[in-house]
């Protein structure tokens, strides 16, 4: 308890992400000072993530508060050969969501704001130095505790010697205001070993219109960006994407597939969300993924605060996900990925159970269609 007395915070957050979020909110709401530096002037601006979130995020965390009109139900998934013979997938009680993204995460901000957290928009974290059992960062003060929500650059990662990400994706995302799929109740999958080496493209009714985007696996030896226009000029006219039409928005960047980083945590600094690469070496997908790892980050470091015999930085470390089913598929899709077997696969029953497993994360009934 005086321990945390001479510091001006209890917790510091960098980072104004979901998974920064999660930690501030859970650590605020159980008393403890919280600070949330965040470079930017405004958290919904040039985002990399596409916010489409699975049904757990909603049910079972405080994303499940957001406005009706940040969110839209998607209750099927439509997988496409490289051929585009398609397979259409759903699982019952299962949904994924698509978001106004930016204006989610202004709505997080409100929600730190009004739990009283203290939300710092543009001010950068530069730098700072162990201080006994805390940190003091440059420009602000001293804090017991000092969380890195800042991204798959982490600049709390590099200034704390922690682990760095170091295998990424590359995804570019066209959003196109007012428009309606042909299919709009569907995520729409694209495999192509051709346009997408590595990974898909993928398009979805979102709340404000349709996402449109595509990546491929980051490498050395891989120059240039991936090609959208390539995309949308062999799907477009079937998704309702009339070729004349022209994004209203433009999204690029690297995107975090290596699975937790190897030092997530270190006395007194931890790292969450893409700078501790809590995201799916497989799908990209680390909304919920990165919720929950904030938030028991948070919880661990409240605990502590109060005396309980606990150890954020080891709480931090088991409450990873550690994604092995899905690194060995990573890798599989980066070596080994060609579009004949897909072709000829598309409707077996292997690869329907592989991709029910991919997009629905567990067994159960499910129905199946062409």
């Amino acid at each position: 308890m005086d321990d945390y007395a001479r510091f001006d915070w209890d917790l510091v957050v960098v980072g104004a992400s979901f998974a920064g979020a999660a930690c501030a909110l859970a650590a605020r709401e159980a008393g403890l000072r919280v600070c949330v530096l965040e470079r930017k002037h405004d958290p919904g601006i040039r985002l990399h993530t596409t916010g489409i979130i699975v049904a757990e995020a909603f049910s079972q965390t405080r994303l499940g508060r957001m406005p009706p009109a940040l969110y839209r139900n998607v209750p099927r998934v439509r997988v496409y050969a490289p051929s585009l013979d398609s397979l259409q997938l759903q699982a019952d009680d299962y949904a994924f969501l698509t978001t106004d993204t930016p204006n989610v995460l202004r709505w997080l901000a409100e929600e730190m704001r009004e739990a009283g957290v203290d939300l710092r928009l543009m001010q950068s974290f530069t730098d700072a130095r162990r201080d006994g059992t805390g940190w003091q960062i440059a420009g602000l003060g001293s804090t017991r505790w000092l969380v890195g929500a800042d991204g798959a650059k982490s600049r709390v990662a590099q200034r704390a010697g922690l682990g760095l990400v170091d295998a990424f994706l590359y995804g570019v995302e066209h959003e196109f205001h007012g428009v309606t799929l042909a299919e709009p109740d569907a995520l729409h999958c694209f495999i192509s070993r051709t346009l997408a080496p590595g990974y898909i493209g993928w398009a979805a009714q979102s709340p404000t219109g349709v996402q449109l985007g595509l990546a491929f696996r980051h490498r050395p030896d891989r120059h240039g960006v991936p090609d959208i226009a390539g995309l949308r000029a062999r799907i477009g006219e079937r998704l309702g994407l009339p070729s004349a039409l022209q994004p209203d928005a433009t999204r690029a960047g690297l995107i975090p597939c290596g699975g937790p980083v190897q030092r997530l945590a270190a006395p007194g600094v931890i790292l969450t969300g893409d700078a501790a690469g809590i995201v799916s070496p497989l799908t990209a997908g680390g909304i919920h993924s990165a919720w929950a790892h904030g938030e028991a980050i948070g919880l661990a470091i409240a605990q502590h605060r109060i005396g309980a015999d606990i150890a954020p930085e080891q709480m931090a470390e088991r409450a990873a996900p550690r994604f092995r089913a899905k690194r060995c598929l990573r890798w599989a899709f980066d070596h080994l990925q060609m579009n004949w077997p897909v072709n000829l696969l598309l409707h077996s029953r292997l690869l329907r159970r592989a991709a029910e497993q991919v997009y629905f994360h567990r067994r159960g009934r499910r129905r199946t269609s062409v």
